[in-house]
């Protein structure tokens, strides 16, 4: 009879069988930073052999369902929560725990046989806004002809960025079009000369990465400049680390973890781990700004 107490006593199907270090979670990833959580995860379960995490890379609108829905309880995103989403936290009394991980940024890219690769945020709201249909209103010498505005995704938090962001009505003008990932995104803009694609800057920024070496030797990215009327190129800045460091280059965006685990388990153990020194360190090697950590900006003269 005792043994048998104990045993039913070891079983109790809901105990949690995770910790910060061990056991088996999934999480919801917004796929725009795919390849910098896949180095998380392949890092940090290199280091605790117990760990096994299963990160689902999915359009950031699925990722906050996923949240809501109670499929996840760990989620990464590029924003915090709307009041209407953590009213429904409210009413299963939990509380989201944020865990800001980087500063990215939203890259502008063109084919390599377009001449016009540096834009001021003005015309850049334009041109999401409709104003501007052909790279002929934004250069009069241009030879290309209607521009064709590309995301990865319709749900993407790049589209939900540019709509809250760079438009006044918070819509996308008729000439935009979604591909099917950020490759075939890619792909697109190295066909079509008459392209401007929006991408998360993580696919194209660590040049220790093969296939972001790849992608860049495929597009241009564009500089920005915030001066509606800039006096020289060096008032342009691509989204390269330093300038993120700086906030010169306008398009910026941070980065999160968001946690509604209600105890210290494995997502917990995760989130700390990336915001720490080492999950830092990997960050600041991809090209992005650790949130943590202080990045040396040197100047060359």
């Amino acid at each position: 009879m005792g043994v048998a107490a104990l045993v039913g006593c070891n079983n109790s199907g809901n105990a949690p069988t995770d910790t910060p270090t061990s056991g088996k979670i999934s999480i919801s990833v917004d796929e725009s930073f795919q390849p910098i959580i896949e180095t998380q995860v392949s890092t940090f379960e290199g280091i605790y052999k117990y760990a096994d995490i299963t990160a689902n890379y999915r359009p950031e609108g699925q990722v906050v369902k996923d949240l809501l829905n109670d499929s996840t309880r760990i989620a990464v995103l590029s924003r915090e929560l709307t009041p209407e989403e953590k009213e429904v936290f409210d009413k299963k009394q939990l509380v989201p725990r944020y865990t800001k991980i980087a500063i990215d940024a939203i890259a502008i890219i063109v084919n390599r046989n377009n001449p016009d690769s540096l834009l001021t945020l003005e015309q850049l709201r334009n041109v999401f806004d409709g104003k501007v249909k052909s790279w002929q209103q934004l250069n009069g010498k241009s030879n290309l002809k209607d521009i064709t505005i590309v995301f990865d995704n319709n749900n993407s938090s790049t589209a939900r960025y540019v709509k809250d962001s760079l438009t006044t009505n918070h819509t996308l003008p008729q000439n935009t079009f979604a591909s099917d990932s950020h490759k075939a995104l890619i792909d697109y803009v190295t066909q079509n000369e008459n392209a401007l694609g929006v991408i998360g800057v993580n696919w194209i920024s660590d040049l220790d990465d093969t296939t972001a070496i790849g992608f860049q030797k495929r597009i241009k990215v564009v500089g920005i400049s915030t001066d509606p009327a800039p006096l020289s190129t060096e008032s342009y800045y691509q989204p390269y680390q330093a300038y993120i460091a700086q906030g010169k280059y306008p398009l910026l965006r941070y980065l999160y973890i968001i946690s509604t685990e209600g105890r210290t388990g494995l997502g917990t153990g995760f989130a700390a781990y990336v915001a720490g020194d080492k999950g830092q360190r990997i960050i600041l090697k991809s090209g992005l700004v650790p949130a943590t950590m202080p990045v040396r900006v040197v100047g060359l003269n």
